[in-house]
């Protein structure tokens, strides 16, 4: 089983986010003893913002792709070749006004590829990449998730289960960290909170919801 570590927190050591990714992997290789990681930190190795250039050599519309398509090109094969290579995707994640790291955004921006992650089709379009489990470990420095105004600023959670469910992967597992900036005390049951939470994350095993799903 390979396991695809994912990290984009720019705080470094000091990353809740980044602390929460590294439990979930710990835990998960130690209930799945199975699996070999590959690590991915999207605050280092950060790929370009999306472009006309990376998205060029995927039109057609010129019969020779220039070097710099070729360049991202290359990017976005190796992303997305790693992604589909992969069982299980740890993905940690802070919140920063209301989203996703660019750096994270990015990343998903090179994955999305017609005829790679979905396809389009006359009913609609259908994902590609079904069959992975994806575990993301959120931290928040307020609390959104229990009240309608803060549910309608969150863009975080929402929008990586949209972007991997139109990529067809129905197994998103969620390890969230709210309230970490609001004192220590509310800091601490966040991460208690988690910490239940990724134990619940990691003792299944990959892919049995779709499993369940397709019985």
């Amino acid at each position: 089983m390979k396991l695809l570590h994912i990290d984009s927190s720019i705080l470094g050591a000091h990353s809740t986010s980044r602390l929460l990714s590294a439990e979930v992997v710990t835990a998960w290789r130690a209930a799945h003893p199975d699996t070999t990681v590959e690590y991915l930190d999207l605050a280092v190795d950060t790929p370009s913002h999306f472009s006309a250039d990376a998205l060029g050599i995927k039109t057609g519309l010129q019969e020779q792709p220039t070097e710099a398509q070729q360049r991202e090109n290359a990017v976005s094969e190796k992303l997305v070749s790693q992604f589909l290579a992969s069982d299980v995707v740890v993905i940690g994640t802070p919140f920063y006004n209301f989203s996703i790291p660019t750096q994270l955004k990015a990343w998903i921006d090179r994955l999305g590829q017609v005829g790679r992650t979905f396809k389009y089709t006359e009913k609609g379009p259908v994902g590609l990449a079904g069959g992975k489990t994806i575990i993301v470990a959120l931290s928040r420095g307020g609390i959104y998730s229990t009240s309608e105004g803060g549910q309608a600023m969150e863009h975080q959670e929402s929008y990586l289960k949209a972007v991997f469910g139109f990529f067809g992967i129905t197994d998103v597992r969620v390890v969230r960290a709210e309230g970490v900036a609001m004192g220590d005390e509310a800091r601490n049951n966040a991460l208690a909170t988690a910490r239940a939470d990724i134990l619940v994350a990691t003792a299944e095993a990959a892919n049995q919801r779709d499993a369940a799903i397709a019985a």
